[in-house]
C-alpha cells in the first residue's frame, strides 16, 4: 500500500473513531494508532478532513444538547438552570450583566494613570 493510500485509510478510520468517541481526540487517536500531532497536521493541511471533523463536532454538540433536553424533561434542576443561563440570557436569566467595551480603560494607581 502506498503512503498516500495508507493516509487516506487512516483518515477515514480516524473520522470513524472520532464519531464513536464524540470527538475525543486522544481516545480516537489511540484507537486508530495515529498520533495527536498527525491528526492536528491533517486538520491544518487537509480542508476536506477539517470539514469532516467540524461536522462531527457539531454532531457531538447535538448529542449533548439532546441529553440536556432529556435531563430537563426529567425535571433535573441543574439542567434547567444551566439551559436558562445559556439559552435564556436574552430573557433575563443571568446572574450578572456582561458588557462589551471597545475603548481603552484607565486604571488609577499610586504610580499614576495607566491606559490599557
Amino acid at each position: 500500500m502506498t503512503d498516500k493510500a495508507d493516509t487516506i485509510k487512516k483518515k477515514a478510520a480516524m473520522l470513524q473513531a472520532l464519531e464513536k468517541t464524540l470527538g475525543v481526540v486522544t481516545t480516537a487517536c489511540r484507537n486508530v494508532g495515529v498520533s495527536r500531532e498527525t491528526h492536528y497536521k491533517w486538520l491544518r493541511i487537509d480542508e476536506k478532513y477539517q470539514k469532516a471533523v467540524e461536522d462531527l463536532n457539531e454532531v457531538a454538540l447535538d448529542f449533548g444538547e439532546s441529553q440536556l433536553h432529556q435531563l430537563m424533561k426529567d425535571t433535573q434542576p441543574a439542567a434547567i438552570i444551566f439551559y436558562l443561563k445559556t439559552k435564556g440570557k436574552k430573557r433575563g436569566y443571568i446572574e450578572r450583566h456582561e458588557f462589551e467595551h471597545g475603548g481603552s480603560i484607565t486604571i488609577n494607581t499610586h504610580e499614576g494613570d495607566k491606559d490599557l
